[in-house]
C-alpha cells in the first residue's frame, strides 16, 4: 500500500467511526430521523424495471422434503439441475413473498427474507445461463410477480467464459441496496439497517441453495465497481435518491465447489461492460429527504478490489436437536413477532442447540458463503431457560477473541462456563428482564421473551485494516439473525430483530469501553401474542 492509499484508508476509517458514533442512540438523544411518518412519500416496496421482457417463474408444486437440519448441512441434499423450475424454487424459498396480511382496510405483503420495518431495501439480480425457454442474460428478480426481468441478454461466448472460469456449471446472484427505503423511516441510522437486511437476504439465499443441493460462495475479491458493472448499474438512469448500491455477488453451483475463484477475469468483466442493458427502474416515492451522512458513509465503505480470500471454519458436529418440522415450512412460516406473552420457555439443550447453529462450519449454511472470519459474539439476557439460572451470559463465537474480551470487561463478572467444550459463560445471575428492555430502547418485547441478546462485534481492529468491512459486520449480524428467526420457529416460538437500542449502555453492562467491540444488532425470542384481527392470505393470490 502506497502513502496515498494509506491516507485514504485512514480517512475512510475515521469517517466510518464518525458515522457509527453519530448514529448511536442514547438515553437522552436518538440518532437523527425525520421525526414523523411521511406517509405520502412512503416508498414502494417493489422495484420494477419497466420496458423489458418478463419471465414468469413457476411456483413450487411440492416443497423440498428436507428436514430442519438439512437447512445447515450442505451435503445432506442431492443437487438439482440448473433449470427454470429450480431457479424459481430457489428464489421462492429465499426472497419471495410469504403471505399477505390485512386489517381494517389495509393490506401489506410479507416476505421470506426479514427486513427492518418490512421496508425491504434489498434487491436481487441474477446472471443465468441459457435454459429451456429462457435466454442467457442478466435479470432482476421481481418478488411481487415472482418473475425475472431481462435487463441484458448475454452472448454464448460470455457464458462459456464464465463456465470455464469457475470450472463448473452454475449462475451468479447479486444483492443491492436502496438506502432511501430505510431512510424514509429511520433517517441517519438507515445505513445500518440496510446492511442488516443484506445479511438476512444472504442467509436466505444460502439456506435455499442448501435445500436445492447447491453451494453458494461470495466473490469476495470483487470491487463494488465490478459488481455494479455486472449488474449494469453504470448504465441506468436512476430516479432521484433511489439508486441501487452494489453489495455482494455470489456464485451458485453444485456441492463440489473445489478451489473455485473468488473473482472474475478482466476478459469476463469486459464482456459484462459491453452488454446492452435496458429497463427503466420505477420511481418509488414522489418526494425525498437527503441524508448526506448516509451518502458519505456509503463512499467511505466502498469496497476496492482485494485478494481472493478463502476461509476454513472446521467441521465440528452440530448438537443434536430433533425437530419434526420440515425446513421449507420453517422458511415459509417465519414472521417477526410484535409482542410476547411472557410465558414462553426453552429447555437448556434446546437453547444450546440454537446457539450452536450460529457457529460457522465448513460445508454448512449460511456462513460457508465465506464472507469473512467470525467477528460477532452474543451478549445474552436469559429469562426463561429451564436448567439455566436467569442472568447475563456471553457466547463467544470465535475462541481467539475470548481472552481479550475477558481482559477488557468488568472484573467482577463470573465467566462461569455453562457446558464443557462450549463457549457460553454466565457473567452475572439475576433477573435482567427490565435491563434487557431498557437497553433495547425500552421495548418490552426484549424483557418478556425467553431470551434476548445483543450482537457484540469486533470493531476497530477490523475497520482499521478494511473500512468497507463495516458493512460486512452488519451482514454477519443479519445472517445470525436469520438463524435465530428460523430456530425460534423450529421450537414453537417466534423471534424479531431489534435495531433500536442504546449502544453505549449495552457496552457498559460488560464494562466494554472504547470502540474495539461494538453492539450492532439486538434480537429477541419468545412466545408470540397473535392478533386475531389480522387476516392472512396466500402470497401469490393476487396473481390468480
Amino acid at each position: 500500500m502506497n502513502q496515498s492509499e494509506g491516507s485514504k484508508q485512514l480517512q475512510d476509517y475515521e469517517g466510518v467511526v464518525r458515522y457509527h458514533e453519530r448514529t448511536k442512540h442514547h438515553y437522552r438523544r436518538f440518532a437523527k430521523s425525520l421525526g414523523y411518518m411521511d406517509w405520502r412519500n412512503q416508498p414502494n416496496p417493489f422495484r420494477f424495471y419497466e420496458g423489458v421482457p418478463v419471465v414468469k417463474l413457476p411456483l413450487l408444486l411440492h416443497d423440498p422434503a428436507a428436514n430442519h437440519l438439512d437447512l445447515y448441512r450442505r451435503r445432506g441434499n442431492s443437487p438439482g439441475p440448473f433449470c427454470i423450475d429450480n431457479i424459481g424454487g430457489f428464489l421462492e424459498l429465499s426472497l419471495a413473498l410469504s403471505a399477505w396480511k390485512a386489517v381494517a382496510g389495509s393490506q401489506w405483503s410479507l416476505r421470506i427474507n426479514p427486513s427492518s420495518g418490512n421496508l425491504h431495501p434489498t434487491e436481487c439480480h441474477l446472471v443465468l445461463p441459457k435454459m429451456a425457454s429462457v435466454e442467457a442474460g442478466v435479470y432482476h428478480y421481481n418478488p411481487f410477480h415472482h418473475a425475472l426481468e431481462l435487463r441484458a441478454p448475454a452472448p454464448a461466448s460470455l457464458m462459456e467464459q464464465l463456465a470455464q472460469h469457475f470450472g463448473v456449471d452454475g449462475f451468479l446472484v447479486g444483492l443491492s441496496s436502496i438506502f432511501w427505503r430505510e431512510a424514509w423511516k429511520y433517517g441517519e441510522r438507515a445505513f445500518r439497517y440496510c446492511n442488516h437486511d443484506v445479511g438476512h437476504a444472504l442467509a436466505c439465499l444460502s439456506f435455499s441453495a442448501s435445500l436445492h443441493g447447491w453451494s453458494i460462495k461470495c466473490l469476495n475479491a470483487l470491487s463494488d465497481d465490478a459488481i455494479a458493472t455486472v449488474m449494469g448499474f453504470d448504465k441506468v438512469e436512476w430516479p432521484e435518491l433511489e439508486e441501487e448500491y452494489p453489495e455482494v455477488l455470489c456464485f451458485v453451483c453444485g456441492n463440489q465447489t473445489g478451489d473455485m475463484p473468488r473473482g472474475l477475469s478482466e476478459k469476463i468483466m469486459d464482456g459484462f461492460s459491453a452488454l446492452p442493458f435496458a429497463g427503466a427502474p420505477n420511481t418509488l416515492s414522489e418526494g425525498h429527504v437527503r441524508w448526506e451522512v448516509i451518502d458519505e458513509v456509503a463512499v467511505r465503505t466502498k469496497k476496492p478490489a482485494t485478494y481472493e480470500q478463502k476461509y476454513a471454519y472446521g467441521q465440528a458436529a452440530m448438537r443434536a436437536d430433533p425437530v419434526s418440522i420440515t425446513a421449507s415450512r420453517l422458511i415459509r412460516q417465519r414472521r417477526s413477532a410484535v409482542s410476547f406473552t411472557g410465558a414462553g420457555v426453552l429447555d437448556k439443550p434446546q437453547f444450546l442447540a440454537i446457539l450452536d447453529k450460529t457457529l460457522p462450519r465448513d460445508d454448512h449454511a449460511p456462513f460457508d458463503v465465506e464472507l469473512m472470519a467470525p467477528c460477532m459474539h452474543l451478549l445474552i439476557f436469559v429469562h426463561a431457560v429451564r436448567g439455566l439460572p436467569s442472568g447475563l451470559y456471553f457466547f463467544c463465537r470465535d475462541p481467539a477473541d475470548l481472552e481479550e474480551i475477558q481482559a477488557i470487561s468488568r472484573k467482577d463478572l463470573l465467566w462461569q462456563r455453562v457446558d464443557a467444550g462450549f463457549d457460553l459463560f454466565l457473567l452475572e445471575p439475576g433477573d435482567f428482564r427490565r435491563t434487557a428492555s431498557r437497553v433495547s430502547c425500552d421495548q418490552e418485547i426484549a424483557g418478556s421473551s425467553v431470551f434476548s441478546l445483543g450482537m457484540i462485534g469486533k470493531f476497530t481492529p477490523i475497520l482499521e485494516r478494511a473500512p468497507y468491512r463495516y458493512r460486512h459486520l452488519f451482514w454477519e449480524s443479519g445472517m445470525i439473525g436469520q438463524i435465530l428467526y428460523l430456530e425460534a420457529e423450529a421450537h414453537g416460538l417466534r423471534g424479531t430483530g431489534i435495531g433500536c437500542f442504546y449502544d453505549d449502555p449495552v457496552h457498559e453492562l460488560v464494562g466494554l469501553s472504547g470502540n474495539r467491540y461494538q453492539s450492532l444488532y439486538h434480537f429477541t425470542v419468545g412466545e408470540p401474542v397473535e392478533d386475531p384481527r389480522l387476516m392472512t392470505y396466500p402470497p401469490y393470490a393476487h396473481l390468480k
